[in-house]
């Protein structure tokens, strides 16, 4: 059975940090590429990051980079999106995605989580 649940969303004002979490099951996990997206309400789904499957390559949107970082432990099947210095722009549902195709890349996932909510206040 394929599964990705995210966890660790919230509630945190401006300025603050939070750290997501995916627990994937191995089909969905294990020799992939793993990213993480969002949407915001009334916006398109955007990418935010991705992980190669050794952990050694990573890519980010600009919106996100240097305040984000995308981290990996392959020994528990599971994904992380560490966020700090938030702001109200990051708002969004947050979705854990396992990729289909070899390589990082921003495009071609194949299962996707049910997300967690990210709401910053200002």
């Amino acid at each position: 059975q394929v599964q990705l649940v995210e966890s660790g969303g919230g509630l945190v004002q401006a300025g603050g940090s939070l750290r997501l979490s995916c627990a994937a099951s191995g089909r969905a996990y294990s020799g992939r590429t793993m990213g993480w997206f969002r949407q915001a309400p009334g916006k398109e789904r955007e990418f935010v990051a991705a992980i190669s499957w050794s952990g050694g390559s990573a890519d980010y949107a600009d919106s996100v980079k240097d305040r984000f970082t995308i981290s990996r432990d392959n020994g528990k099947n599971t994904l992380y999106l560490q966020m700090n210095n938030l702001i109200p722009e990051d708002t969004a549902v947050y979705y854990c995605a396992s990729k289909r195709s070899y390589g990082l890349g921003r495009w071609d996932y194949e299962y996707w989580g049910q997300g967690t909510q990210v709401t910053v206040s200002s």
